[in-house]
């Protein structure tokens, strides 16, 4: 590989991800209308921390009882999650 290529790739890569950075990410914040649910999230795909990791994303299977998302309210047991950890 050439400088010309490696610097192309380099550049390519670079707005790339600026790109990822500035689009609309999904709303998980928290407010009146949500709730935490545990056991439906899937893997990759926790809101936030749980007993064996520290944050987001982190969920290493799908539906574990310890890992959450937020849910509208009253939609959680429903999809059978639950409101406490398991």
């Amino acid at each position: 590989m050439n400088r010309t290529t490696a610097a192309m790739t380099a550049i390519t890569s670079l707005l790339a991800l600026g790109a990822a950075a500035l689009s609309p990410a999904a709303d998980t914040t928290p407010n009146a209308n949500t709730e935490k649910c545990y056991g439906v999230a899937k893997a990759g795909k926790n809101d936030c921390a749980a007993a064996t990791h520290s944050c987001a994303g982190q969920a290493k299977v799908d539906g574990d009882g310890k890992d959450w998302i937020y849910v509208p309210k009253g939609t959680c047991e429903r999809v059978g999650g639950s409101l406490t950890a398991k």
